[in-house]
């Protein structure tokens, strides 16, 4: 796949995992996007998971027809981008290997070498010419790990954006854009989004016409609007109006209450209402939910003088992540010393700018006409 005349897609696709680093569910696989520039020097952009050494090899070796490489970028240590880093030096002993200074003391430790003889060592504002197009190197430390490089070459207007702009998925599957790449990001990089904002800021003084993602479609089109959402989840803004509600429900009684207040929500003209089971829903796609909308409904029980382990769970996925500026509502239940929503918010007490609603739902067992005037009234808050 051409991205540019010179610049040439040599990634593979991976239908095999099933779990992306251990934890996220990928029905669709992953692909791990490796790309070449052909110039008077030929400069490899990362390398791909180890299971497809081979395969990524032989695409490097058809794309360049005898010729052989000059460098390989090695831009993020992460081993789905990093693994054949050894593979690369090995089949090309002349080549140069081009990274942060963190990115070869990590490869010391990934493969006991830092390749000292073959490194070239760039930081903040460095740049390297291959003839005709000129790379310059920009510094994106912690966006997710603190080895991170991006490189902009300055004659296509390329973006080699490592892990941002990356999504869940194969390439070779038609799936909408925004749902993967917010839970891929929301997931993997949703700590670091001052770190996020401050590459954004670097990148709005480039020309960026591509963006070349090392997960992910290549971006060539309305490039606004994938920044503009980078944005937004780097700055923990509202993207969408609506009410997520999570809830875990022992007997059933929690349950009962989470579907009646959805009702009510829907029928009080709420513009999007989102529930989620914790204990059976994607976790990852009940904390991508939660970032994503403006108010959050937690109904969970007391359970073990704590609350439910799923919510417990889940709460801390939020914090993890640096869940800030949302509109919080409590629904509790218990049979005897309800003390969830007490619970809840001591769980929450180190996130920043959250709005409690007034309305707190308490359930002693099961729903009675004091807890749906509760729930009435609760909605009637959420839909002000």
């Amino acid at each position: 796949m051409n991205i540019t005349k010179d610049i040439i897609y040599v990634g593979v696709n991976d239908h095999t995992i099933d779990l992306f680093e251990g934890q996220y569910t990928v029905p669709n696989g992953m692909a791990y996007n490796s790309y070449v520039i052909i110039d008077e020097k030929i400069a490899v952009m990362d390398s791909v998971d180890a299971r497809f050494t081979d395969e990524w090899l032989n695409n490097i070796e058809n794309v360049l027809r005898g010729r052989k490489p000059d460098y390989l970028i090695v831009q993020h240590m992460e081993p789905d981008h990093s693994a054949n880093i050894t593979s690369f030096a090995e089949s090309y002993p002349d080549a140069k290997i081009v990274s942060s200074a963190k990115a070869f003391a990590m490869m010391k430790n990934f493969f006991s070498t830092d390749f000292v003889e073959r490194q070239i060592i760039v930081g903040e504002g460095d740049t390297l010419s291959l003839g005709k197009h000129n790379l310059t190197f920009i510094t994106a430390p912690m966006v997710h790990w603190p080895e991170v490089i991006v490189t902009y070459d300055t004659t296509d207007k390329v973006l080699f954006s490592a892990d941002g702009f990356g999504k869940f998925g194969a390439l070779d599957t038609d799936e909408d854009w925004a749902c993967e790449a917010r839970r891929y990001y929301i997931g993997i990089v949703g700590k670091y989004g001052a770190q996020v904002q401050a590459l954004l800021k670097k990148a709005a003084a480039l020309d960026i016409q591509t963006i070349c993602p090392l997960h992910g479609p290549v971006l060539t089109e309305n490039l606004g609007y994938y920044i503009n959402l980078y944005d937004i989840w780097s700055s923990y803004g509202v993207e969408s109006d609506g009410v997520v509600i999570a809830y875990t429900s022992v007997y059933g009684n929690t349950k009962k209450a989470v579907m009646l207040l959805a009702e009510k929500l829907r029928l009080s003209g709420c513009p999007k209402v989102v529930v989620n089971d914790l204990a059976r829903c994607d976790m990852a796609e009940a904390v991508e939910d939660a970032f994503r909308y403006g108010k959050l409904v937690l109904a969970t029980t007391t359970y073990n003088a704590d609350i439910f382990p799923f919510m417990r769970e889940f709460i801390h996925h939020l914090t993890e992540r640096n869940f800030q500026s949302r509109t919080v509502a409590f629904i509790e239940n218990g049979s005897w010393a309800p003390t969830a929503t007490k619970v809840m918010k001591e769980h929450l007490s180190k996130c920043k700018n959250l709005s409690f609603a007034e309305t707190e739902v308490k359930i002693m067992s099961a729903l009675n006409s004091e807890s749906e005037k509760q729930l009435t009234a609760l909605s009637d808050e959420l839909c002000k």
